[in-house]
């Protein structure tokens, strides 16, 4: 299991979206033609969500934006009881199957004036991304944190 995390000030991304290439850059048509359909704040922070989600995805995948990964290569869309669904294409596709990617599941949250995105992502071999079992995931994810606190014992730090 590969985790990601993001958090973001909407100041900072309204900062970065006055740069007229920027939308172009980092958002796949999918995700425009979804803000396109919301109005100006609502579409604010969408879009935020989704550039925080592309970032906890980009740290799941190891790379940043680097051996021609950009971020609209990470479409983050809408799934059929809106949640968000994560596709990979292009780079972002290429760098999943090196690493034996296939299960990729982000949160997105907003509060106030910040948004912040989880990425997990999971492996073939690993059957809480199969069955899709949020509880199975969480298990994992306590098992594995378990495992490292045992296996530290009784070094300090």
């Amino acid at each position: 299991m590969r985790i990601g995390i993001d958090v973001l000030g909407l100041g900072e991304l309204d900062r970065l979206q006055a740069r007229p290439w920027f939308r172009r850059y980092t958002y796949a048509t999918d995700e425009l033609a979804l803000a396109d359909g919301f109005g100006r704040e609502r579409a604010r922070e969408f879009l935020a969500g989704r550039f925080a989600a592309k970032e906890a995805v980009l740290k799941v995948l190891g790379t940043g934006c680097r051996g021609g990964l950009l971020p609209r290569h990470i479409c983050v869309t809408r799934g059929a009881r809106s949640g968000p669904l994560v596709r990979l294409t292009g780079a972002a596709q290429r760098r999943a199957a090196e690493i034996g990617l296939s299960d990729l599941t982000v949160s997105i949250a907003h509060k106030g004036e910040y948004v912040v995105a989880v990425a997990l992502g999971h492996g073939d071999h690993e059957t809480a991304s199969r069955t899709g079992d949020a509880g199975a995931t969480a298990r994992t994810v306590l098992e594995e944190i378990a495992l490292r606190e045992s296996v530290r014992g009784g070094r300090s730090e």
